[in-house]
């Protein structure tokens, strides 16, 4: 390609120390372009500005609408009483109250000891005279007490849900044709099956005994006692702090047995009870 002088123009450039003078050589195209070039940037910086400005002020109202929510929502809460001072703190209270009476009512008549549940909520005059701190403290009360009941208080399986011999009287198993008095219910189970308690309580006896066999008897609370029977192993010995659902034996055939199963009995004041009456509360 060949470009003739007019193609290119000379830019003279002035020293400002001693007057020297360059000379450079554009093409004469860029120079008339320069012009554009200048808008062009102008016009970027101007939108680049325009942008930074906008967001700025965006972040700025946003800011703004954060503060007054924060505000609002702290004015909120201290328009809303606290749970304590509530009417509905004490209406929740006076309702698991009532159920807690309920499930008093069903362990008594299940021959267990029930705990006591003093009028600590609703609308009545004592409730009335106490503060609501008061009124809590008590609540917890009773619940801890309830909490120790059920904890000391039989409930449940001791192991296999199946049962094969009820409590009572019924046809002796070995001597054929006698009658005698079954004091226990018999689960079946296979040798070796886990035994557990259904208590916290003491081991009062770890070892062979009478016709049970091997045989497992933890002391409970409320003047309860349960026995393990016909044992094929003990892990427990006397003395020993038992918790409920723990292991203290397992199924065998030792003692008075036709096979093997578990024999457990309740006992309350030393006298047997249908334990049936303690394997749920409804």
């Amino acid at each position: 390609m060949i470009f003739s002088k007019s193609d290119f123009s000379t830019v003279l450039i002035v020293g400002s120390n001693k007057g020297e003078t360059k000379s450079l050589r554009v093409k004469t195209k860029h120079i008339n372009r320069l012009k554009h070039y200048a808008l062009t940037i102008g016009i970027t910086i101007f939108i680049l500005t325009c942008t930074i400005i906008f967001l700025s002020l965006e972040l700025s109202k946003i800011e703004k609408e954060r503060i007054a929510y924060n505000r609002e929502i702290a004015h909120l809460k201290k328009q809303i009483p606290p749970p304590t001072d509530s009417t509905q703190a004490r209406n929740y209270i006076q309702n698991i109250e009532n159920k807690l009476k309920k499930i008093n009512q069903y362990l008594i008549k299940r021959g267990i000891k029930g705990f006591k549940v003093d009028e600590i909520g609703g609308n009545n005059e004592t409730s009335t005279e106490l503060s609501t701190e008061e009124t809590y403290a008590l609540y917890d009360e009773r619940l801890e007490d309830f909490l120790l009941g059920v904890a000391f208080t039989p409930m449940g399986y001791p192991a296999n849900y199946v049962i094969n011999s009820t409590f009572g009287y019924r046809g002796d198993p070995i001597r054929r044709g006698r009658v005698e008095f079954h004091p226990g219910i018999d689960f079946k189970g296979r040798r070796g099956d886990a035994v557990k308690s259904t208590a916290d309580g003491k081991v009062v006896v770890a070892g062979w005994f009478q016709g049970y066999g091997k045989c497992v008897k933890i002391r409970h609370k409320n003047n309860l006692e349960t026995l393990y029977g016909h044992l094929s192993k003990i892990n427990v010995k006397v003395g020993q702090n038992v918790n409920t659902g723990q292991i203290v034996g397992h199924v065998g055939s030792t003692g008075y047995s036709t096979g093997n199963h578990l024999h457990y009995e309740v006992r309350k004041n030393g006298k047997p009870v249908n334990p049936k009456n303690f394997l749920s509360i409804n």
